[in-house]
């Protein structure tokens, strides 16, 4: 599910329940909201909205772990693709096809996006990521070292080839984490109990409604940020690119 939706899922829920607590309000005796059951009503809820802010403050630390980290990925796997390039490079002439299968396999990455699902299929005339660096590891192992230098080159290569592997994997394995779907929907439930219990309480006067739609749209606009960066590839908060971007302007260098 995008994240707008659910922000947008999110603020039209606390915008119902705000109006079931002043359709509630209006049906009411005037003694079930008189000062004593108001104070009563404001403990209840204090509960609820402390509970609600931990909760809330829990996924956007997480949210933002999994963004840093993501981003820490980027850059490591960038880091690791030029060095992969430039051990081959001394390798000598004989990693020119690994090194241009290398960067094709970047290539192919910034042009089919960043999900699991479309680096890790193949498509009608392109392999999937996965067997991209299988081939440049089989054309690694297939060289023939002349001396120690090429031998040690060699074995560096494909061990940096195999972190570059290990690298996919684990993308395509936190592709399926995303957010903990039963922990927002409690998060959710609580801060609708908060907003009906605001128009339980509040005035039925422009002002206060005004106050009460731009606060759902905040806490709304809260949950947003938490479902986008939750899933740091992809979105409108995502993950740039760049470092990748300035690694195959250096592929295949001399």
């Amino acid at each position: 599910m995008g994240s707008l939706v659910v922000g947008g899922l999110v603020f039209l829920c606390l915008s119902m329940a705000t109006s079931i607590g002043l359709i509630v309000r209006a049906r009411l005796p005037n003694h079930h909201l008189n000062a004593e059951s108001k104070d009563v009503i404001r403990l209840a809820t204090a509960v609820v909205g402390t509970l609600s802010a931990l909760a809330l403050g829990l996924l956007i630390a997480s949210a933002k772990s999994t963004y840093d980290n993501a981003e820490v990925e980027m850059r490591t796997a960038a880091a690791r693709v030029l060095l992969l390039d430039r051990v081959m490079a001394q390798y000598g002439p004989e990693t020119d096809k690994p090194r241009q299968l290398l960067r094709e396999l970047i290539a192919k990455r910034l042009s089919r996006g960043w999900t699991a699902e479309t680096t890790d299929e193949p498509s009608a005339k392109a392999l999937g990521e996965y067997q991209d660096i299988e081939a440049v590891q089989a054309d690694l192992r297939s060289l023939a070292p002349k001396d120690a230098a090429q031998r040690s080159l060699q074995a560096r290569a494909l061990e940096v080839s195999g972190m570059v592997a290990e690298t996919h994997w684990l993308l395509v394995e936190s592709g399926k984490e995303g957010l903990p779907w039963a922990f927002l929907a409690v998060l959710v439930c609580w801060l609708a109990l908060l907003f009906a219990t605001f128009g339980l309480q509040a005035p039925t006067n422009p002002t206060v409604l005004s106050i009460l739609l731009v606060c759902a749209l905040s806490v709304a606009g809260a949950i947003f940020l938490i479902s986008d960066m939750a899933n740091p590839y992809v979105g409108l908060v995502h993950v740039s690119d760049a470092p990748l971007q300035s690694a195959i302007e250096r592929l295949g260098k001399p």
